[in-house]
């Protein structure tokens, strides 16, 4: 019976003892991506909303996306109320 060794045949000198943490990413190399701001207070409202334990129905995305047009004053106004109740 032959015996293979994992480490030598796939070229590699040593396989690490224990397993490793990767290096955190350089912010130099992200992708420049910008979020509308539309799109943002709509994500933040679906996260408010899950959070404060009430879970959008599917008919409740047109009201969703018209309060996500709104100015971000309401926006902090709604995230207050909704938080503030835990």
């Amino acid at each position: 019976m032959q015996t293979i060794n994992a480490t030598t045949d796939r070229g590699w000198d040593h396989a690490p003892a224990e397993d490793f943490l990767l290096a955190p990413p350089n912010p130099a190399d992200r992708i420049a991506c910008r979020i509308d701001p539309r799109d943002l207070r709509r994500l933040n409202l679906y996260a408010v909303l899950t959070a404060a334990g009430i879970a959008p129905w599917p008919g409740d995305r047109e009201a969703i996306e018209k309060l996500s047009a709104l100015p971000d004053s309401v926006h902090e106004a709604l995230h207050h109320w909704l938080s503030s109740g835990r």
